[in-house]
């Protein structure tokens, strides 16, 4: 067998269709977009849950109770792992990390997780340590500081 050979299963490969060729092609004329109505103009369609103009279903429904996604600190996980690339004593907080590209996202501050080893002895100070990243960053002769959380002025700040 020689690459050439090489071909894709029957039935794996499709051809676009291609619309408005024609009657005989059998996507003529209206493009199987049917006749007239909304959703046959260009840039014609409805948002997701829209009824027709009736209330919507989530409009009828009332809203009770407590939330608690409205309360959620959301964290940008950094593993012990990736504290290897910094220096022997270096002192990593959340501006270290930013510019190391390891804390890139939203949220109300950094969570040091215990994925990986460390060899090195570093001062970290961030926002929230996990139990077994704060045991392998004490193991390797460094400190953890725990540090305010960031305000939360959006869904997710930071």
């Amino acid at each position: 067998m020689r690459l050439h050979d090489l071909k894709p299963q029957p039935g794996a490969k499709h051809r676009r269709k291609r619309l408005g060729r024609g009657e005989g092609s059998g996507l003529g004329k209206t493009s199987g977009r049917g006749h007239k109505g909304q959703r046959a103009r260009s840039g014609g369609s409805v948002r997701e849950g829209f009824a027709g103009g009736q209330m919507p279903i989530y409009r009828q429904l009332p809203k009770r109770g407590f939330n608690n996604a409205e309360h959620t600190i959301y964290y940008i996980p950094v593993n012990v792992a990736d504290l290897e690339q910094f220096d022997v004593d270096a002192v990593i907080d959340v501006e270290t990390l930013q510019k190391a590209g390891l804390a890139s996202g939203k949220g109300q501050g950094i969570k040091i997780l215990g994925h990986g080893e460390l060899s090195k002895k570093l001062t970290v100070k961030v926002q929230a340590f996990s139990a077994s990243a704060k045991q392998k960053i004490e193991a390797a002769g460094g400190a953890c500081e725990v540090v305010d959380r960031i305000p939360k002025t959006g869904p997710r700040a930071l």
